[in-house]
């Protein structure tokens, strides 16, 4: 798969580190817009994305179609926002579905075994020891996710202190893996990697996709250590942009898990 919106999940590990970060400081020119109207068309049970009339396609080819009209919408309005040039960057939604037709229909396992690593060191595992401020923030953003994911799924964690490794009851990892492999969406999964990847846990994620935690919620609870330093030593402006866009796709990921499953 050489689409890039596809790099992000299942990069190539067969190029040279200075060939990767070369083409990473390419910034390759916009294409032009090349239609008037975005719209959708159904067709049996699923939804078309189409341009001035013509059904689109996904980088790999495949018909860049989706099973709800909600989520088929939705790029639709991605793709009518454009003015002058087609920005990806601004199409999240879009690239997540390209994502999940071209990759995750392909790999699922691939997809479920990756975020089943997550389970064995999610970022809601590992507590500072002080300061109290920072400890206390920890407890209150992580202890309730924890405490969900032991009455949702029978899954229960060990905690560690500080970036020492510790290592997870296989149940409990088992117990997530069977959560996610409920989960039979390949855009509802598409999303839930994309939400697990940008917090650094797939507890966040999965509480986040059940309603137990708000996308607010769930996005300050994957920044509690973040904000604590902040608060220390001041904000810094270039983080808080990364962060912004960051948040902005996963809140794009948010609602195509949403919008697949109406």
């Amino acid at each position: 798969m050489s689409d890039p919106f596809t790099r992000d999940w299942f990069p190539s590990t067969d190029e040279p580190a200075p060939m990767r970060a070369a083409q990473a400081g390419m910034k390759p020119a916009l294409p032009k817009r090349f239609y008037k109207e975005a719209g959708v068309e159904q067709r049996d049970d699923a939804y078309f994305l189409t341009l001035d009339g013509r059904s689109a396609k996904t980088p790999g080819r495949h018909p860049l179609a989706v099973p709800t009209r909600g989520l088929a919408k939705a790029m639709a309005d991605e793709w009518a926002r454009q003015v002058d040039e087609i920005d990806p960057a601004t199409m999240p939604i879009t690239r997540l579905v390209n994502s999940a037709i071209d990759g995750v229909n392909a790999h699922r396992e691939a997809v479920v075994d990756d975020l089943v690593r997550y389970a064995g060191s999610d970022l809601v595992f590992y507590r500072g020891s002080e300061p109290a401020r920072l400890v206390e923030a920890q407890n209150a953003a992580w202890s309730p996710i924890l405490e969900w994911a032991r009455e949702r799924h029978g899954a229960r964690f060990l905690l560690g202190e500080g970036v020492m490794h510790v290592s997870q009851p296989e149940e409990a990892t088992v117990a997530i893996r069977s959560a996610l492999e409920e989960v039979r969406s390949p855009f509802a999964l598409a999303a839930l990697h994309v939400m697990t990847t940008l917090t650094g846990s797939v507890l966040i994620a999965l509480a986040h996709a059940s309603g137990a935690l708000s996308a607010e919620d769930a996005w300050a609870a994957a920044h509690v250590d973040e904000r604590f330093q902040e608060s220390v030593w001041g904000e810094d402006y270039e983080a808080m942009v990364r962060r912004q866009k960051r948040e902005a796709d996963f809140r794009a990921a948010s609602e195509v898990f949403r919008l697949a499953q109406e």
